[in-house]
């Protein structure tokens, strides 16, 4: 089933774990809506900006996977609503930074990119709707202690807010 021009439902629901573990993996009806609207409103406009493959490492997980790979059941992406990806060759920042800046979305995190390895780590994007978006933008690091943290991120032409500013001299 194509849901998009460049994207099928059979790459967004690919899963070597559910395979693996015998894990049903397919989306229902309203998870399909919401990965249409996902690649609709932010893989295929990615896509087409960049005229370059986006490789979509996961996408839809059902409850089952996610908890199977140590995520949470209440992931977007097991709402149809997410997908974790890259471009090769391509910074993952800037990729990245041209989403925020340039379309609509929910949340889309910079999951452990590195400056010194512009290719590192991926893009998780998500999108619910045009009234329910927050247009968060973070960055998944690795503290000391090994657990995953999260911060606020800027692109290259948007920087922190008054707020912003003021919120971390409070800290």
């Amino acid at each position: 089933m194509r849901l998009s021009k460049n994207f099928t439902l059979k790459e967004l629901i690919r899963s070597e774990t559910a395979t693996r573990k015998g894990i049903n993996n397919n989306p229902n009806e309203d998870h399909i809506e919401s990965l249409q609207r996902l690649c609709d409103h932010v893989l295929q406009p990615v896509r087409e900006h960049f005229d370059k493959v986006v490789s979509i490492s996961s996408g839809f997980r059902s409850e089952e996977l996610c908890v199977a790979i140590g995520s949470s059941a209440n992931s977007q992406h097991a709402k149809g609503q997410a997908a974790d990806f890259e471009i090769y060759e391509l910074s993952n920042k800037e990729l990245a930074d041209w989403i925020v800046d340039n379309l609509n979305f929910d949340q889309c995190i910079l999951e452990y990119w590195t400056p010194d390895e512009p290719n590192s780590g991926w893009v998780h994007c998500s999108y619910k709707n045009d009234e329910d978006n927050r247009k968060e933008y973070l960055r998944a690091v690795r503290g000391a202690d090994g657990r995953t943290g999260y911060q606020k991120e800027y692109s290259n032409t948007t920087g922190p807010t008054k707020d912003d500013i003021n919120d971390s001299l409070m800290e």
